[in-house]
């Protein structure tokens, strides 16, 4: 049985009036990549908040580690390294003085060598002292990575690291991200509006919208539903729609199209669908699932609605 290391249970809070969190609950298991999904305003920015402290929920509980956060803030904080917001740094001090500043403040002793692995680790070798404010947007990121990493916590909580990135930076994230996981065995919260890089790294998520769970598990799991979209490309749609419907009651809103149809079906029947249109003449070029986390997100957000 995997390790919880973050509990979240009930955590509630108002803003004059505005229930921006309504018992919010979910879990982060031991290496995970856990991707924190939910549109605008569904309040993934103020769930990190209270779990790192920034900001007092109204009603529940977090905990960290087997940690109360409201009885062991200190301690339970001191194993998280996080980006909330963008990095701030001293635009004209270099990545490695910025760093020393930084351990400076926080009261944190860190040799040479180790504030020059960090950035090393994070891919910014070489540029140790380049000033901040010649970094490109992507190296800002990674600058913040390096300094979430200085005291070598157990937990990183990231709210979306590569917006605004070139597709160049999404993947040199995305490989720091996988790096920390895999390699140094991080457990990695990542806040992100990019559904398809939480879907090539992540390993679980859960989704919120209006500041409520809307549902948590396995990744894998939660796209290999029994029920999917799927594509047919076939030469004369209005004609599969017919056959379809006559042939199978429970398949319903078949979406036609120029050159194809979509519909949503229980896996097991694509085979026999695709037998019987076959028999009946019609010319399928390509079948698609599309059963993606793009889809999978809208239909939640959706059906809350």
């Amino acid at each position: 049985m995997s390790e919880v290391v973050v509990s979240v249970s009930g955590l509630t809070k108002s803003f004059k009036g505005f229930e921006a969190l309504k018992e919010v609950s979910f879990q982060v298991n031991r290496n995970d990549v856990f991707g924190f999904l939910g549109p605008n305003g569904a309040g993934k920015s103020t769930t990190l908040r209270c779990m790192l402290s920034l900001i007092r929920p109204d009603a529940g509980e977090v905990q960290v580690f087997g940690q109360s956060l409201s009885q062991n803030r200190n301690s339970v904080l001191s194993n998280i390294g996080s980006i909330i917001e963008k990095p701030d740094f001293y635009t004209y001090l270099s990545a490695y003085r910025n760093l020393e500043m930084m351990a400076r403040i926080s009261g944190k002793i860190v040799s040479k060598s180790e504030i020059l692995d960090i950035l090393h680790f994070v891919g910014l070798e070489g540029r140790e002292k380049s000033k901040f404010k010649t970094f490109s947007h992507g190296m800002k990121q990674r600058l913040g990575i390096a300094q979430a990493l200085m005291h070598n916590p157990d937990l990183i909580v990231l709210d979306e690291p590569t917006t605004g990135l070139d597709p160049q930076g999404i993947v040199d994230i995305r490989e720091l991200i996988l790096k920390l996981s895999k390699k140094e065995g991080k457990t990695v919260i990542l806040s992100s509006h990019q559904l398809s890089e939480i879907e090539m790294i992540a390993n679980r998520m859960v989704i919120i919208n209006k500041g409520q769970t809307l549902i948590e598990g396995e990744v894998s799991s939660l796209l290999n539903s029994e029920h999917i979209v799927v594509r047919f490309e076939v030469d004369t749609p209005t004609q599969f729609e017919r056959i379809i419907s006559k042939e199978f009651a429970g398949i319903n809103e078949i979406e036609i199209h120029e050159n194809f149809v979509e519909f949503e079906v229980e896996k097991k029947w694509i085979p026999e669908i695709n037998s019987l249109v076959v028999k009946n003449g019609l010319k399928v070029s390509a079948i698609e699932q599309k059963r993606k986390l793009e889809d999978y997100f809208i239909k939640m957000i959706q059906n809350q609605d």
